[in-house]
């Protein structure tokens, strides 16, 4: 179902929200939030994905603010933490803004950083957690050559997983081969080779992963997600897109609707926030997030309501990206 435009327009709310520490390059979350008859639904795809690609976002976006969201099978989802590419330093002060985990995300091959960068992170985690469970993400940062070395440096310290080292699908199935070749036990997971390929089954039909990363808003929703999960075989990890409390339901719901949980999701970046939308935050207690809804309050998106500027660039973006989808409802 598409909502007119007029009526997405009347509910929108833009919103940007202070963060702890740089992620992806930001220290300043924008996001739009939508009301629809079923609760709010989250808009941020980030600025420099175009129109299609946004497409998907918003589809997520009316899928939770106007359909509502499948019936869970759990109302409790475990939840890792993450660290982004902060100086070593800096990690016990973002492992405290979680509390207890049993599962740490840390982020590595960040440009400008090198890979003793990255073990001295993976490291002081380790330190800090000796019994978590560590898995890397990349985000494709790596080429071929470069994933082999590092895994196999990082593998020292016991990774669940490595997220997306290298950017392509081929890329992926030749760093899975050379790991299993040289007896480097690492698994491979599949983010970007999922969420943005035209196909996200190809990865599967590949053999360059042994799970899949899925998230809601760039699958196009959760029941999308669900779908593509099923087809492709694989054990499953939930994640989220730096979202507030809002976004962060949609990925809860997908997670309680999963068959199977074998993992922690990455949905506790909340945290990486100083600010939320709800005066209810989803943040983990006790290592999860209790499953309920996330209700955005007036007088929190005015206290962190985007410039003007900022929010007629996001209501413009709202007006194409909703054209790009009646086109292709039509």
């Amino acid at each position: 179902m598409l909502p007119p435009l007029d009526e997405l327009l009347a509910s929108a709310h833009v919103v940007a929200l202070p963060m702890r520490v740089r992620f992806r390059g930001i220290m300043e979350r924008e996001t739009l939030l939508l009301r629809g008859p079923a609760g709010w639904g989250e808009f941020c795809p980030f600025p420099e994905y175009d129109d299609a690609e946004a497409s998907r976002w918003l589809a997520a976006t009316i899928e939770a603010g106007w359909l509502g969201f499948p019936t869970p099978l759990r109302d409790s989802i475990p939840v890792n933490a993450t660290v982004p590419a902060v100086p070593v330093d800096r990690v016990p002060d973002v492992l405290a803004r979680f509390g207890r985990v049993d599962a740490v995300k840390v982020k590595v091959a960040e440009r400008g950083q090198t890979l003793d960068d990255d073990a001295a992170r993976v490291a002081a985690v380790r330190e800090a957690l000796p019994d978590a469970a560590i898995r890397v993400d990349a985000n494709g940062g790596w080429d071929v050559a470069t994933a082999v070395e590092a895994l196999t440096r990082l593998s020292g310290v016991g990774l669940e997983y490595a997220e997306q080292p290298v950017p392509t699908i081929d890329g992926l199935a030749e760093v899975r081969l050379r790991l299993a070749q040289q007896g480097t036990p690492v698994l491979i997971a599949a983010d970007e080779s999922v969420r943005k390929e035209d196909d996200p089954l190809n990865v599967a039909r590949a053999g360059a992963a042994d799970l899949i990363v899925v998230k809601v808003a760039p699958l196009g929703g959760v029941r999308r997600a669900l779908d593509i999960v099923a087809q492709a075989g694989l054990p499953a990890v939930v994640s989220s897109a730096l979202d507030t409390s809002v976004g962060i339901r949609a990925g809860l719901a997908l997670a309680a609707a999963l068959p199977d949980l074998p993992y922690a999701c990455g949905l506790g970046t909340v945290s990486l926030f100083t600010a939320d939308v709800t005066r209810d935050p989803l943040v983990a207690d006790d290592g999860a997030i209790r499953l309920r809804d996330a209700v955005a309050d007036e007088g929190l998106m005015e206290r962190y309501a985007a410039p003007a500027e900022r929010r007629d660039w996001w209501l413009e973006r709202l007006r194409r990206v909703h054209a790009v989808l009646a086109s292709a409802a039509g």
